[in-house]
């Protein structure tokens, strides 16, 4: 079979399809990436002793995937988890960083007296958290989804929307929190909602089971040495023999359950074929293949935004930071930073004794052209506003720019229906695999779990051929 894509999840699906070669399965791979390294957006540079991360800086904890990856790579001495006592976001409000006040899961509030001193919100939006607890509003049905701001805007009205949600969404998906589904990126939100009507009381029965559990661990995980020690833990254990960098593929094609792919340097048959890309680059590599226009238009309707990150590297001596993980910048702020990382307090090891290193994010839904600048006014524009917001006047020692084009999977409304209908019509191509962020996750752990889930796949139809034959 041919994975096509080397980034997390086309490499998660070589890696548990060469475990069970050498279990014994019948299994031949290759996978093959267009790019000249593996890893997708996941890339680490060690820079001056700083630990730079272009893509990616951790994992979310509470998903198992990745963690459970990295057990099985033999990785699980070199995770570290984030300094969870430093953790405090702040947010811009009228050109003033306030932090979020603490007990805030997401949107939902579990402590009463910081909400009240809070200057984040005002009185009226404190009186709406309080009717949201006392009269809570009906649930969606459960085929209904609705937007992150009308869903958010239902519970705690807009002023909850523009300075907590929309900001938060943007940093995690580049997004716009009008246009991204609620039932595909907040589930627990909406299960909460289902069982307590009242996401503050579902936030408090959360907080309450975990009082009675075990000691909850780190937010966030990450490798001790950057996350691109995944990627290359993994390549280690592919045979080289089955890798295939600098390989971009032509348009398959599919002639009586056999797919023929052709790259710059080989042409070869495969009964499977993973695609483990960007959705509409899968669309153009099915462009060839009879009977596949329904399924190509169900994946060019999946879209999808860009991002540039920025590490800058100071003295610490030069900064007056607030306490924190960072800041993030509601788009009435009518700023180009997105949002803000102090690396050096959310985990250990990434700098050296003295050193503040800062990663900031542009681009998403609200600055779609921030990829076409120039890295030299990508930085002016950074050093500007930070200049705004931090009082930051030192010249960096060091600054590094990463863009990132059409990257960020946007999981708009009714995300759910497009990958059920973009489901249904890739099972009428037997050996076809598509997996990658754009569908049921865009985070490392969701990424590890689908592509393993296509490695489940490959492995059921092969023995289902061998049953058959």
């Amino acid at each position: 079979m041919a994975i096509i894509g080397g980034g997390i999840s086309g490499l998660t699906t070589a890696f548990y399809l060469e475990q069970e070669r050498r279990r014994g399965a019948p299994v031949q791979f290759v996978l093959f990436e267009a790019e000249p390294r593996f890893g997708g957006v996941i890339r680490t540079e060690r820079v001056d002793g700083c630990v730079i991360e272009a893509g990616p800086d951790s994992f979310l904890s509470a998903k198992p995937w990745a963690r459970e990856l990295c057990d099985d790579l033999r990785l699980s001495s070199q995770l570290i988890g984030s300094r969870d006592t430093h953790r405090r976001t702040h947010i811009l409000l009228r050109g003033k960083l306030e932090p979020l006040p603490d007990g805030m899961q997401f949107m939902s509030p579990t402590k009463p007296g910081p909400i009240v001193t809070s200057r984040l919100f005002s009185t009226r939006a404190k009186l709406r958290m309080l009717r949201e607890y006392l009269a809570p509003p009906e649930p969606l049905a459960p085929d209904e989804d609705q937007s992150v701001a009308d869903f958010v805007s239902r519970h705690f009205g807009p002023e909850m929307v523009e300075r907590v949600a929309d900001p938060l969404l943007a940093g995690i998906y580049g997004g716009d929190a009008a246009r991204l589904s609620a039932r595909a990126t907040l589930p627990t939100f909406l299960d909460s909602e289902s069982r307590y009507r009242s996401l503050i009381r579902g936030a408090l029965a959360a907080k309450s089971a975990h009082k009675r559990g075990t000691t909850p661990a780190p937010l966030f995980t990450s490798m001790r040495d950057g996350m691109q020690r995944m990627v290359d833990a993994i390549v280690r254990q592919l045979p080289r023999e089955t890798l295939r960098c600098s390989q971009p593929v032509d348009p398959l094609q599919l002639r009586d359950g056999v797919w023929r792919l052709t790259s710059r340097e080989e042409a070869a048959e495969f009964e499977q074929v993973v695609l483990a890309l960007p959705a509409h680059t899968a669309a153009k590599l099915l462009s060839r293949v009879p009977d596949a226009s329904r399924l190509i238009e169900i994946l060019w309707e999946f879209s999808y935004t860009s991002a540039v990150t920025v590490a800058l590297k100071y003295r610490s001596n030069e900064l007056r930071l607030p306490p924190g993980f960072g800041f993030l910048v509601p788009r009435s702020e009518g700023k180009r930073i997105m949002a803000c990382t102090f690396v050096h307090n959310k985990f250990e090891n990434r700098v050296p004794e003295g050193v503040s290193l800062l990663r900031v994010f542009l681009g998403g839904a609200r600055d779609e052209n921030a990829t076409e600048l120039s890295d030299s006014e990508i930085v002016e524009i950074v050093r500007r506003e930070l200049r705004e917001i931090l009082n930051v006047t030192a010249e960096p020692e060091l600054s590094r720019v990463f863009k990132w084009k059409n990257a960020m999977a946007q999981y708009e409304v009714e995300h759910a229906l497009r990958v059920a209908r973009m489901e249904m019509h890739v099972q009428r191509f037997p050996g076809l695999h598509l997996t990658g962020n754009a569908y049921q996750g865009i985070g490392i752990p969701d990424c590890v779990r689908l592509g393993r889930s296509a490695t489940d796949a490959i492995m059921r139809r092969m023995r289902a051929q061998r049953a058959s034959s």
